[in-house]
């Protein structure tokens, strides 16, 4: 039986597939052995356009959208705490804010005005003032008595220790440590008034801020909201006088200084989830408000600069006297890897030129993105000492 002819078998061979044949074939980089032969890919077409261009740092879903008109806002001034007046009608505050017209007519109102006018006082205050400045003494009397509170909190912490917990986040003994400050914090307030005052009863309006100032119970988290609330609380002890703005130093470097100490082993010790977290296009998981006072400490350092965040000497001699130092330690120490990619934000204001501007920035983007968010002022709470023009604002209960 003759053989067959190979030209009818095969198919003709293309002149690309005799050039492919005749290139040498590629080595595989681990064994040295032949590797099975490729085609080049297609052109792109109108049809079948290449992919759009991601950046290796594109911005998170909820990075600051309103970059532009931060800019542009004016800087929030500060403004003398109106006091209250008797007659007064105490009251549990509740919760007014729904929607963005809400925001909008409380930051008209003079109750918006004069709470943002009163973080920009207490910022005002500490200019160029170390954490280790000498303060008056003896603190007054409420100053004490914050201080004492404060430090009854954290010795709590040292009595209901963690639970062996496998998530990342959400320790549940926080839960007890909470609830202890429910049952407990009525007489935590009413301490901070003078004996046999008229302003006990102010206790009931302004235990509800003390217990949102520390975090959520039931999702075991803490964020800039519940920062604001204790802003809130001493707003409203210096609305009935309890709270001098000669005494704003003190409050700073010496109250807020020791509720932040106490925030960070809450969240450390407990694992607090970050609420409402910008991720890598925040400040930090949790707080916003010591890099506002902290910058203010740092204006017109002779050799501090913003830039400075980023040598680590200055940060480790540095931090006890400066919350804003500190705030970037502590974020260095808990994110990992390469500060311009695990907090960018911190990075791109430390090219700023001088501490006034960031200041004057950090006030400006505190309104902006804490106290004009819906997510966040759902949760702020109105009274007799903080008014919502109910008028305005539909009431939510």
């Amino acid at each position: 039986m003759a053989d067959s002819d190979p030209s009818a078998a095969s198919p003709p061979v293309s002149s690309s597939s005799a050039t492919d044949t005749a290139s040498p074939p590629m080595l595989c980089a681990a064994c040295a052995g032949a590797t099975a032969s490729w085609s080049s890919p297609p052109q792109w077409s109108d049809s079948s356009p290449p992919p759009a261009y991601r950046p290796i740092r594109s911005p998170a879903i909820n990075a600051p959208t309103a970059t532009a008109s931060i800019v542009l806002a004016p800087v929030p001034q500060p403004l003398p705490v109106p006091p209250a007046e008797p007659p007064y009608r105490f009251e549990i505050p509740s919760k007014r804010i729904s929607s963005p017209d809400d925001i909008r007519r409380f930051h008209s109102s003079e109750a918006g005005r004069h709470f943002v006018g009163f973080v920009a006082t207490l910022s005002s205050s500490v200019r160029g003032r170390k954490l280790s400045d000498p303060i008056p003494s003896p603190l007054p009397a409420p100053l004490s008595g914050l201080l004492s509170l404060l430090h009854t909190l954290a010795l709590w912490i040292d009595e209901i220790p963690p639970l062996p917990h496998a998530s990342r986040y959400g320790n549940p003994a926080y839960r007890s440590w909470h609830a202890r400050l429910t049952d407990e914090g009525h007489s935590l307030v009413v301490a901070l008034f003078p004996p046999s005052d008229e302003l006990h009863p102010a206790a009931d309006e302004l235990l509800p801020y003390l217990l949102d100032s520390f975090g959520n119970a039931y999702r075991i988290d803490y964020g800039t909201g519940h920062e604001t609330n204790f802003a809130a609380f001493l707003y409203c002890l210096a609305r009935l006088g309890l709270v001098k703005e000669d005494d704003y130093p003190a409050l700073v470097l010496r109250v807020f200084a020791t509720y932040l100490d106490l925030m960070r082993r809450l969240q450390i010790t407990y694992s607090l989830e970050p609420a409402g977290s910008h991720g890598v296009w925040g400040l930090d998981d949790y707080h916003f408000l010591p890099f506002i006072f902290g910058s203010a400490q740092l204006i017109d350092h002779k050799y501090m600069k913003p830039k400075s965040i980023h040598n680590q000497d200055i940060l480790d001699n540095f931090s006890n006297d400066y919350m804003y130092l500190a705030c970037v330690a502590f974020v260095k120490k808990v994110k990992k890897g390469v500060f311009a990619e695990h907090s960018p934000m911190l990075d791109d204001i430390s090219g700023v030129p001088n501490w006034s501007k960031v200041n004057s920035g950090m006030l400006k983007m505190y309104k902006a993105e804490v106290l004009e968010k819906v997510p966040i002022m759902q949760h702020f709470l109105f009274g007799s000492l903080i008014k919502c023009r109910v008028e305005n604002l539909a009431k939510l209960n």
